[in-house]
């Protein structure tokens, strides 16, 4: 008995210096209320690097898919793109074919020449 009770307060005592700083960062206002805090933990963008409505910032590599139900982030300057799976399974099936089923099969292309289209 002793021993649950010393293990539930070491769990409660964790949890409680666990804490996380999550919930919505709304972009145009990163400057005033985040960008020092972030800037605190590390990044070493300016909140105009990440958000500016007039200039080319970080929010100009978001690619939207599938009508804006999905996004995507461009990651390289040849135009590679990561998004989830679910939001390119339509681009993968069409590229599919009987012979070779991408989307069982997975595809990894080892160079440029190799990539689809």
């Amino acid at each position: 008995m002793l021993r649950k009770c010393l293990t539930l307060l070491v769990g409660l005592m964790l949890v409680v210096q666990a804490s996380a700083h999550e919930g919505m960062w709304l972009l145009h206002m990163l400057k005033k209320i985040n960008e020092a805090e972030m800037q605190n933990l590390g990044l070493n963008l300016s909140a105009e690097d990440i958000y500016n409505i007039n200039e080319a910032s970080l929010k100009d590599a978001i690619v939207r898919l599938n009508g804006g139900m999905c996004t995507a982030e461009v990651i390289s300057s040849k135009g590679l793109v990561l998004t989830n799976h679910h939001c390119a399974y339509g681009s993968i099936q069409s590229l599919s074919t009987v012979e070779n089923d991408l989307l069982t099969n997975g595809f990894w292309a080892k160079s440029h020449e190799e990539e689809l289209p």
